[in-house]
């Protein structure tokens, strides 16, 4: 026992005191309430807008869609799926769309692919960002314009004119599926380009040093290195193009002239002329299921492909 009187605790180290480590972190509560709080106001206004003009329009969408058309036309509530049993009634949309989105991709794929390797791996430094900025150049168009100088083109004065004078003549090029796929390749090559061009720039060079080192040839080194290691860019461009080619309406309404419908085509009609809203709602959603499918496959590919966990297309 002290002088004091009081007798220490032989239990407690601290000869009965209490530890500073016991006192309540109030400082580091409020320090992670701070960052918290921070953290919530500064994407605030993201969220803000996605729910707006993201989640509440879809939301109406499906609301509409289990509805039925009003006799004045527009929407009459109701609970009924007739809409998607009537989704075959458009059949020939969604067969286009099936059909020339895919390949317009692809072809958009095929075409970007070397620009994207010239440009990452093999263009001279000093021409590289002159380079990318003729790539980008044509986004500072507006598409309207630059798809009403393809009608130019492919119609009746431009090409066709030329191959007449060397005897082919009575050829068709406008108003076809092969005047759309030409327009979705020159609107969306850039946006193929570009996520490949990242993917490319991004690698390591001693990789190929070392793949042509062990003896392999340049085929095996393209296909076993380059190719995989660019494969999430690949998926990124692709699943971007794709996804913007299931809801395309200008290219095939100006190059495809009312013989090429997409399901964007479909939709500007059943909402603005037929005024079949709920009917236009449900193919609105069968859309949306058919975008998140070719998200979901395309990065359970590029994941299986690349030997990565996880690849972010998004």
């Amino acid at each position: 026992m002290s002088e004091t009187g009081y007798k220490p605790d032989p239990d407690n180290a601290t000869g009965g005191r209490k530890s500073a480590g016991s006192q309540p972190a109030f400082p580091m509560r409020r320090s992670i309430f701070r960052k918290n709080l921070m953290t919530a106001l500064l994407l605030a206004p993201a969220t803000l807008w996605l729910v707006v003009f993201l989640v509440l329009p879809f939301v109406a969408i499906a609301i509409f869609s289990v509805g039925e058309r009003a006799p004045e036309g527009g929407y009459q509530a109701a609970l009924t799926f007739a809409q998607y049993a009537n989704l075959p009634a458009r059949a020939t949309a969604f067969w286009n769309t099936m059909v020339l989105a895919p390949v317009g991709a692809l072809a958009c794929l095929l075409v970007a692919y070397p620009v994207a390797y010239y440009l990452a791996l093999r263009a001279p430094d000093r021409w590289r960002l002159i380079l990318l900025a003729l790539i980008v150049i044509p986004f500072w168009t507006s598409l309207l314009m630059r798809t009403y100088a393809w009608i130019y083109i492919l119609g009746g004065r431009g090409i066709p004119a030329l191959l007449a004078y060397v005897g082919i003549e009575d050829l068709r090029l406008i108003n076809t599926p092969g005047a759309v796929l030409l327009g979705i390749v020159y609107g969306y090559l850039p946006l193929m380009i570009l996520p490949i061009y990242v993917s490319l720039e991004r690698l390591d060079r001693r990789l190929l040093e070392a793949s042509a080192d062990l003896g392999a040839t340049p085929l095996s080194t393209f296909l076993g290195v380059t190719l995989r290691l660019s494969l999430p860019g690949v998926m990124t461009g692709f699943s971007l193009v794709m996804i913007l080619l299931l809801g395309e309406y200008l290219i095939p309404t100006l190059l495809g002239g009312g013989k090429v419908f997409f399901i964007g085509n479909a939709l500007v009609d059943l909402f603005l002329q037929s005024r079949n809203w709920p009917f236009g709602s449900a193919i609105a959603i069968t859309l949306v299921l058919v975008s998140v499918v070719v998200l979901i496959i395309a990065n359970r590919i590029s994941t299986r492909l690349s030997g990565a966990r996880r690849v972010d297309l998004i």
